[in-house]
């Protein structure tokens, strides 16, 4: 056990128990303006994809496959492109520079979605065009975000940052449904409102947030710190720490039902109206929202890994509520309330499980790596849900996803224990 020798210890041990606390967070100014970047940039985002399917399905006539395939660009071709600005941001370490094309490109899409019409081919297009500006965009702000942050702080920082995110994606919806309810039909409205939030974001990021200066670690070779590429992206799964982290978030992703199969399962168990159907995404933003700082605070005092890994627990129960033999609001209220805090305790906290393990060198690459296999997987575990529930019926489909679930959870717990203690790298 070691032992304090003097009373400046005592002094310094104190004041890192408060900075470690659940005390309000103190996080850098660059965090603060990218999570108002986020915002706005979630309330643009938001408020197009929740009346979406409504627009080209109810508005447009489009037919079942044209809509698949929008949808499926909305959901997948963000995996395109993350890698590559990922290494590009490490590589001319200008992270901020090409996160600002990927919300131009972002806010550009919006201005399409005025001009193009009804031609749901330009749709699809203006909605690739969408999806790979948040593409790019990602991993480079994430970079950002941990770049200006203290190593103990990592789950803080991401869990400020994440709330900031969620509070648009929460007034995102709420602003299009207020103008529909206005203005029934006012589809140009929404996207005129959701163009001029984009800039705002835009402004905020390109007027006021200064790029980050990564340094090089000690001991590096000049050419892998200078020159980042693809194959030192890829190298770095086969470092242990950061490997681990890889293989369980995307484990933990194959086992994860999408929002959009929960909240079908709960309007059909519940048979509750169709028109509060986008509240559930609401609701769930709401708690995100909430408890985002606090799991960060949690996840820097007690260990990421542990509540991470919490956080999918968490996701155990929702699937285990969606089991009960009783339906009601009692149902969907709880249902919810898990699904928010799961989020929470998860989103911005693999973040900084990989903050915590990547050389600044290569801060965005690793996190653009992480993130492609995330999305990958969880693109794949919808395609096995719908497969699932085609075949076998909903409620095999659930007891299914919890098994394995369950086996992803207990893997974890087996590869992150050796790394799972609060503060700085090993953190996870």
């Amino acid at each position: 056990m070691y032992q304090i020798e003097n009373s400046g210890q005592v002094l310094r041990a104190r004041q890192e128990g408060r900075r470690r606390g659940l005390s309000w967070p103190r996080v850098s100014q660059t965090v603060l303006l990218l999570g108002l970047t986020s915002m706005f940039t979630d309330i643009s985002a938001e408020m197009v994809s929740t009346i979406l399917p409504m627009y080209l399905v109810l508005s447009l006539q489009l037919s079942p496959l044209a809509f698949g395939v929008i949808d499926g660009l909305y959901l997948g071709a963000a995996a395109i492109v993350r890698l590559i600005s990922g290494v590009l941001a490490d590589r001319s370490h200008r992270h901020k520079h090409v996160a600002v094309a990927g919300y131009a490109l972002s806010a550009l899409s919006r201005l399409g979605m005025l001009v193009v019409g009804g031609v749901w081919t330009l749709l699809a297009t203006v909605v690739l065009v969408d999806r790979l500006g948040k593409g790019i965009r990602t991993a480079p702000r994430d970079a950002m975000i941990s770049l200006t942050t203290e190593p103990g702080r990592l789950g803080t920082a991401f869990g400020v940052h994440r709330a900031m995110d969620t509070a648009g994606a929460m007034i995102g919806p709420l602003l299009a449904f207020l103008i529909l309810a206005v203005a029934p039909g006012a589809y140009d409205a929404i996207f005129l409102v959701s163009l001029c939030a984009a800039i705002v974001g835009l402004a905020i990021l390109g007027l006021f947030v200064e790029n980050p200066r990564a340094r090089p670690p000690a001991g590096s070779a000049p050419e892998e710190t200078s020159r980042p590429s693809m194959r030192l992206a890829l190298a770095r799964a086969r470092d242990a720490r950061f490997g681990a982290v890889l293989v369980v978030g995307t484990v933990l992703s194959l086992a994860t039902m999408s929002d959009g199969f929960l909240y079908l399962t709960l309007q059909r168990q519940v048979s509750f109206n169709a028109g509060f159907f986008p509240l559930l995404y609401v609701a769930t933003a709401v708690i995100f929202m909430l408890l985002a700082i606090p799991m960060g605070q949690l996840a820097d005092r007690f260990g990421r890994g542990r509540v991470f890994v919490g956080g999918y627990v968490l996701l155990l129960a929702v699937y285990g509520v969606l089991l009960a033999p009783w339906h009601g609001a009692v149902q969907v209220g709880l249902a919810l309330l898990l699904l928010g805090a799961s989020y929470a305790a998860t989103d911005g906290v693999l973040m900084a499980l990989a903050g915590g393990v990547l050389p600044e060198h290569l801060r965005a690459s690793g996190m653009a790596l992480l993130t492609t296999l995330t999305n990958v997987a969880r693109l794949l575990s919808s395609i096995l849900f719908g497969m699932l529930w085609t075949w076998q019926g909903l409620t095999v489909a659930i007891w299914i996803f919890a098994g394995l679930l369950l086996l992803a959870v207990v893997l974890a717990l087996r590869l992150l224990h050796p790394t799972a203690q609060p503060g700085g790298a090993n953190a996870a």
